[in-house]
């Protein structure tokens, strides 16, 4: 099985953007490691985007439930066009990641954010099969709603993750679709912000989301697309 950068920089060369009248993402992405801190980091890097040019993106929430949203182009082409509403400040700025091997990379974001995130990626029996699984399905399922919600109704629990919700709508009111073709969960990972540690990957007591959009109990690295409706 290709490492995760092996399959990495295939996707930076070749995003593959999916079809259809939806504003359309393609590339990876960290859903989200909680801390023991009470901390949680999310990372999203597209390549390729339909709206605008490709970015970057790093997620904070603080242990008293505040997000901010730090993205390498404006936040009307990013993240934040989703998220927006329910986040306490934006940011626009560098944001480094740089692979140590086929299994780790370093993410930094400087700007007067000062985080520097380390992971370690692994495959395991379960990521393998859901993998092997989403690789399989057509697109037609992929637009399915219900689909999708089976899909992530299965992949929570067996990934022990909690609740996993690859459709549904963002806090601006867009419905969106999850679509994972390749994953891998974060083995281990550390962080220092304004240089403080975050401590251990924990999850959290109560698991937290934005929208629809849940954020998993263990960290989760997933290669694929995202597709949002606009509408409220």
């Amino acid at each position: 099985m290709q490492s995760p950068r092996a399959v990495v920089d295939s996707v930076e060369q070749h995003p593959g953007l999916p079809s259809g009248p939806e504003e359309r993402f393609a590339g990876y992405g960290v859903m989200g490691v909680p801390f023991s801190s009470g901390h949680i980091l999310a990372l999203r890097h597209f390549p390729a985007s339909s709206v605008g040019p490709g970015y970057s993106s790093v997620w904070i929430r603080d242990p008293a439930g505040i997000w901010t949203m730090h993205s390498t182009t404006d936040p009307g082409f990013s993240c934040p066009r989703y998220f927006g509403s329910a986040l306490g400040a934006v940011s626009t700025g560098g944001i480094s990641i740089r692979w140590r091997d086929g299994y780790s990379f370093t993410v930094e974001v400087g700007e007067g954010v000062d985080l520097s995130w380390d992971l370690t990626l692994a495959a395991t029996p379960v990521t393998r099969l859901l993998s092997a699984v989403s690789g399989a399905v057509p697109d037609r399922l992929w637009r399915s709603r219900t689909f999708l919600r089976a899909m992530g109704a299965v992949a929570g629990p067996v990934l022990g993750a909690g609740h996993i919700g690859l459709t549904g709508r963002v806090p601006n009111g867009q419905s969106f679709g999850a679509r994972p073709r390749r994953m891998w969960i974060v083995r281990e990972s550390t962080a220092h912000l304004l240089g403080r540690s975050l401590g251990q990957a924990a999850a959290l007591p109560v698991q937290d989301r934005l929208g629809d959009f849940w954020i998993p109990q263990r960290g989760i690295f997933m290669i694929g697309s995202s597709v949002f409706q606009p509408g409220g």
